[in-house]
């Protein structure tokens, strides 16, 4: 039997993290759908079920070849494959009344090969609202949390569960686990080198386009389409590639003029800017057979995605056009990477996975043209820090490679559009001040009249936001951050939580506010958007760079007065951007920086438009990286 790993796609967010750790522990891996039959995997040595969105005990859950389970087969369940091996074994899963999101502490049990070498107390990941209530005969529990199981193994079957992430980040010594499964458990013993990606890349490319094919590629200037483009250039000739750059008058400050700066050092000879505000912004689109309203009259946070990636693929089609090409026989080229797929809950990459949020990388008519063979995506199985080193090897300038990432739809997913008048609900805000008492705090909180983007259990949340509010910047961090934890935990109609920065209190009653996209909101984020990156992403003194994966700033259509916004900070620190913690003052950026925003912005042109100033203290999950 070769030493390889089989992994079946439960429909989690975090497969393709599952698939690149175990890579990274040099063993050779293979994705496959949850259906899989069991006659496909006896060349496998170990298999891996990932988590996924839905419930063991509800009609219409994955279903699978139960002969897995007699192959013999070293296993590992995550997450909902956890569930799945405890219901094939005769135990009992059922909903929880307390869910668990964020990073928790559980006891596991060292005796066990997958916590071998590790200590008795652990911070791992959560993300459940199912729990198994009764073990499956030949079982043993060896992780839990109070009263909830946490792991089971089986030392007969070689077969171990975990309800946790070992893949991701906040699981501590997750990948020392996942090291223990392979080596102890499976008993691996070779070391997979991983192929060259850049040639594999480069002979993909050349074979797909050939010596007449023509590429057109959009380069947004991030990370992604930067190496997109270099592969590119490196596979073919000069007059084969077509760059393009769209301003949808959604860039950051002064985005677009270093973006074409940076870009013409990869040798892109042929390379078209073209500034598209007005066309995105007031263009009625028909979507999928519905009629859409225009960009600047629309508040829903997906409708806000699809237009925007329709109106992508329009100005590029136009712009094709007028270079005498077509998508017919000419391709379009994107630095979509899986991630992007799997939240947009793309069949091709995930039959059971759930939509978060549409990429504007795959909306509906990309679809359509990838099925057709003319879409070429370089990245397609790469993480973004996976990207970077690429982009280093590649030799793209550090500026590139390390650029803070950008949303596709841009400011127009941090613009938070709302109608005027609508107040939080009466009984939430009841709920919230008793959780609030009971956790016997100095803390007050309200529920704000807005909802954000959230990932929880892998589904798609769209719940409320709690502000906190206390003492402004002379607050406990730490504190913060695990009041952030457990409200979302407690009250499952919140899925972000942030703090007040700008004052003691918030002042009076939070009503929404209108807005809408438009050239002055974006100006405004614009605006406030450029101070909060300069600061915050300052690195620590004595460090060489900032420890921030990505920050940014978010309109907020709250606000205790009519006539202004609220602004909120999100800053976090990641690697695989699957999951990520909000950064910590003093820790992850200098100490002064909250401050120094806070005198930039009053001293700046917007300052008489802004009301509280907010910082996100929510990790992911149960809140995404962006709000919308």
């Amino acid at each position: 039997m070769k030493e390889k790993c089989a992994i079946l796609d439960c429909g989690g967010q975090y497969t393709k993290v599952i698939d690149r750790k175990v890579r990274e522990l040099g063993v050779y891996t293979d994705i496959f759908p949850m259906g899989v039959r069991a006659d496909k995997l006896k060349e496998y040595g170990a298999i891996i079920f990932s988590g996924g969105p839905a419930s063991v005990w509800e009609a219409g859950a994955p279903t699978y070849d139960k002969e897995i389970f007699s192959l013999n087969i070293p296993m590992l369940g995550i997450c909902y494959g956890m569930q799945l091996i405890v219901e094939h074994f005769g135990g009992v899963v059922a909903p929880e009344v307390k869910t668990e999101y964020g990073q928790i502490e559980i006891d596991v049990d060292p005796a066990c090969p997958l916590f071998a070498g590790l200590a008795a107390r652990q911070k791992v990941l959560m993300s459940h609202g199912d729990a198994v209530t009764v073990m499956p005969e030949g079982f043993a529990l060896c992780a839990r949390t109070g009263e909830i199981c946490a792991g089971v193994w089986s030392q007969t079957r070689k077969i171990a569960g975990v309800q946790f992430h070992p893949e991701v980040d906040p699981t501590e010594n997750g990948v020392a686990m996942l090291e223990n499964f392979l080596r102890k458990i499976c008993a691996f013993t070779e070391v997979y080198a991983l192929e060259d990606r850049i040639q594999t890349s480069v002979d993909m490319i050349r074979r797909r386009v050939g010596e007449d094919g023509k590429v057109v590629v959009l380069v947004s200037g991030g990370v992604d389409s930067a190496v997109t483009a270099a592969l590119l250039v490196k596979a073919l000739r000069p007059d084969q590639v077509f760059a393009i750059h769209i301003d949808h008058g959604l860039m950051r400050k002064n985005e677009s003029d270093l973006i074409c700066a940076n870009l013409a050092d990869l040798g892109l000879t042929q390379m078209q800017r073209i500034n598209a505000e007005d066309a995105f912004f007031h263009t009625e689109l028909t979507i999928d057979g519905e009629k859409y309203p225009m960009l600047c009259d629309t508040c829903e946070p997906e409708k806000k995605r699809a237009i925007i990636g329709q109106m992508f693929f329009v100005v590029t089609e136009e712009a094709a056009k007028a270079l005498n090409l077509d998508f017919h026989t000419a391709f379009l080229a994107q630095g979509t990477l899986r991630p992007d797929l799997i939240e947009s809950g793309n069949p091709d990459v995930s039959g059971y996975a759930h939509k978060i949020k549409t990429h504007h990388n795959d909306v509906g008519v990309i679809r359509t043209l990838r099925d057709a063979g003319h879409v070429i995506e370089t990245n397609w199985d790469w993480h973004k820090d996976e990207v970077r080193q690429v982009a280093r090897m590649l030799g793209l300038a550090e500026e590139i490679a390390s650029r803070q990432p950008f949303p596709g739809p841009g400011l127009g997913v941090r613009i938070l559009c709302s109608d005027a008048g609508k107040r939080a609900d009466a009984a939430q805000q009841k709920a919230l001040d008793d959780l609030i008492r009971d956790e016997k705090t100095d803390y007050r909180a309200v529920i704000a009249p807005v909802q954000s983007v959230g990932v929880q259990g892998d589904h798609r949340s769209y719940r409320s936001l709690a502000i906190i509010s206390g003492s402004g910047l002379a607050c406990n961090w730490e504190s913060l951050r695990e009041l952030a934890r457990e409200i979302p935990n407690h009250l499952n109609f919140v899925n972000r939580t942030a703090y007040l920065i700008n004052r003691d209190e918030i002042g009076g009653e939070l009503l929404s506010v209108h807005s809408r996209i438009c050239h002055e909101s974006a100006e405004f984020l614009r605006t406030v958007d450029d101070i909060v990156t300069d600061e915050l992403m300052k690195p620590m003194p004595g460090a060489k760079a900032s420890k921030i994966a990505q920050c940014f700033a978010i309109l907020l259509p709250v606000s205790t007065r009519a006539d202004r916004y609220s602004v909120a900070i999100r800053a976090v620190v990641t690697t695989d951007f699957m999951t990520a913690q909000s950064a910590v003052p003093g820790k992850d950026f200098p100490a002064d920086a909250l401050q120094n925003i806070l005198k930039r912005i009053a001293a700046s042109d917007v300052a008489d438009q802004v009301d509280m100033v907010l910082y996100d203290v929510t990790g992911k999950p149960p809140a995404t990286v962006e709000w919308e």
